[in-house]
């Protein structure tokens, strides 16, 4: 990188000249977004001395006229929340790149309207006699609320000098930094969401551990909670088929789901677990901001649901690490003796203040049970039972996948909506193991 320890020139050095640059550029919006790249034309203005000495330390100024694409119809942008980098490439007598940045300082900027980007700002070390031109190269912007993203922006085209310094002079040392500018252009994560998150780490126990031996096959789950001693029941793991209400439109998926049961008194206690998936998160997340629950439905005997749910994450979830919808925990008191089922039903996550909701197209069940009515019971009612797992938030987030649907993209959603320069929502991404 270009730079170095002389001193930034200014009355010194020669008038300041400013051209201004069209080109046509690529945007690569966060992959989190599930948006599509976009075709656009970036305009900018470079400024710089038209003449220096060598050993002069000068600034460049590159501004913004246009950016590649418009803040789409989504999502008013808050005041302060949007910072530009970037690369100047420096040709001629010398040769390398020269980091850019700009403040964090933009107007509010409403859905559908210009993008606005501050002035990012340069050092070079001129360090050879000649001519040195200044051709604006690869952009980023970052948005840092609700979660920070970025979107890359790359040249798709030969692009037009911006500014060329004549050097004068002998001697100067090369060499040095860009005053302290950050040299790394920030890159996103390029997968593609394609399973619905899960957070169980525990095996699934085969049915001879569980000493289910009656409704297993017809329905999918361990049976009994009535005689033998039993008072674990591990249920069957099955895909169940969901179709999502998200805040930025209908989506299908497929998950796998089980249901466990271990009998407490007349009561069972509940874990919903989400299988075989563990995800990278691809922007930072805030603790406590992501909640999950799901009403799990009764069939056979017993009628109703039963309300269950997870804890909020713990912790700050950096990009990157891995991520796992934790088990989801609630009591089924039955109202009902004999036969009763249990299957995964409408599934809902918060984080941020958004909500989505995902309903089974078909009912899989998961567990079948020998129950005993008790006082106050599920039958026929609404959400049975208490609830139980952590504390509660208002927000929202839902990640699917479906390999029966195809490729989903962007199910999973922080602050409800999608961004094309820097966003705000982001979607889980499949790891390398599974349980």
């Amino acid at each position: 990188m270009l730079g170095g320890a002389g001193v930034l020139l200014g009355v010194s050095a020669g008038t300041a000249q400013a051209a201004e640059v069209a080109y046509a550029t690529e945007c690569i919006p966060p992959a989190i977004s599930g948006l599509p790249p976009v075709q656009g034309t970036t305009k900018v203005e470079i400024t710089a001395p038209a003449e220096a000495k060598v050993g002069d330390e000068v600034e460049v100024v590159w501004k913004f006229v246009q950016a590649a694409s418009k803040n789409p119809n989504i999502l008013d942008l808050e005041q302060n929340t949007v910072q530009p980098t970037g690369t100047l490439k420096a040709a001629g007598a010398q040769t390398g790149d020269i980091a850019m940045q700009g403040p964090r300082e933009n107007p509010p900027i409403p859905k559908n309207s210009d993008m606005k980007l501050s002035d990012m700002k340069g050092k070079l070390k001129l360090t050879a006699p000649g001519e040195v031109t200044l051709t604006p190269d690869a952009y980023n912007i970052n948005v840092n609320k609700p979660i920070s993203t970025d979107t890359k922006c790359t040249p798709k085209e030969a692009v037009k000098q911006g500014a060329t310094i004549k050097v004068t002079g002998a001697g100067g040392s090369s060499g040095g930094t860009t005053g302290g500018l950050p040299t790394v252009i920030p890159t996103l994560p390029t997968g593609v969401p394609t399973g619905l998150p899960t957070g169980s780490s525990s095996p699934t126990p085969s049915e001879s551990e569980t000493g289910g031996d009656d409704g297993g096959a017809s329905t999918g789950g361990a049976a009994g909670g009535g005689g033998g001693g039993q008072s674990d029941f591990t249920g069957k793991e099955v895909q169940v088929p969901y179709k999502c209400k998200t805040p930025i439109g209908d989506k299908e998926a497929t998950s796998p789901v089980q249901i466990n049961a271990k009998k407490n008194g007349g009561s069972f206690d509940l874990t919903v677990q989400f299988k075989k998936s563990v995800m990278d998160s691809p922007a930072d997340i805030p603790k406590d901001s992501v909640k999950p629950s799901m009403e799990v439905a009764l069939g056979g005997a017993d009628k109703g649901t039963v309300h269950v749910e997870g804890p909020t994450n713990s912790e700050d979830i950096k990009s990157g690490e891995p991520i796992e919808i934790p088990d989801l925990t609630g009591t089924y008191k039955p109202g009902a003796s004999g036969e009763s089922t249990l299957s995964p039903g409408v599934l809902t996550i918060k984080a941020l203040g958004t909500t989505t909701t995902c309903t089974p197209a078909k009912s899989e069940v998961s567990l079948t049970l020998d129950t005993s009515e008790q006082a106050s019971g599920a039958s026929g009612g609404g959400s049975a039972g208490g609830s139980a797992g952590g504390s509660s938030t208002n927000g929202g987030l839902a990640a699917t996948g479906a390999e029966d649907h195809g490729t989903l993209k962007a199910l999973g959603l922080v602050a409800g909506t999608a961004l094309l320069l820097g966003g705000a929502v982001f979607t889980f991404m499949p790891g390398r193991r599974t349980r």
